[in-house]
């Protein structure tokens, strides 16, 4: 009996077409890809030993050779301009909630400021093409069609009062599950 040899299959998302939604337009240049929609215009540059086309109404990305670079290429290449064509037609959205006695949120203008347990007031301003909303005193919507910027800019502000691994205090994602340590007085009642 003879057994087959398999092939390597590193890049199952590379081999995933792309399909533009109504409204959307997608121009091949060289080393780019220009997306065009109802919500912007978003320029997505990728590795010039990956092959972009666009054929009836869906976006093809191919690899040179089977060997591990053009792989990984691959996979990066299409997720890259999936995303920028979900993000001029959908758009992304992170939500941030701030958990805390006496900390809230309020807007200033197109940026937001933050009152998190610092001495001081931290002030944020949102990049071109990012919207910063603000619902009641301790949610924060960021917006925009960039994701790497719209998760960028929620990491920033994340970081300005990660939660607390004893309190559950700080700014976490929406839906984001903390898990609270024991501290010393419980740890020493188990032992």
């Amino acid at each position: 009996m003879q057994v087959k040899k398999q092939e390597k299959t590193l890049s199952r998302i590379g081999r995933k077409p792309i399909t533009i939604p109504n409204g959307v337009s997608v121009e091949v240049e060289y080393g780019g890809v220009k997306v065009t929609g109802p919500k912007g215009t978003l320029e997505q540059k990728y590795h010039p030993e990956v092959i972009v086309k666009v054929e009836d109404g869906v976006v093809i990305v191919e690899r040179q050779s089977d060997n591990k670079f053009h792989h990984s290429l691959h996979g990066l290449t299409r997720s890259l301009i999936a995303n920028a064509v979900e993000g001029v037609s959908e758009g992304f959205t992170k939500t941030l909630e701030i958990m805390g006695v006496g900390y809230r949120v309020a807007e200033a203008g197109n940026g937001i400021t933050l009152n998190v347990g610092h001495s001081h007031p931290v002030e944020i301003q949102p990049e071109d093409g990012v919207t910063l909303e603000v619902e009641g005193n301790n949610i924060v919507k960021i917006s925009g069609i960039d994701k790497q910027v719209v998760g960028q800019i929620a990491a920033e502000i994340r970081s300005k009062r990660p939660p607390n691994a004893y309190t559950g205090n700080g700014i976490r994602y929406q839906g984001q599950q903390i898990r609270i340590k024991p501290g010393k007085s419980a740890r020493a009642a188990e032992a």
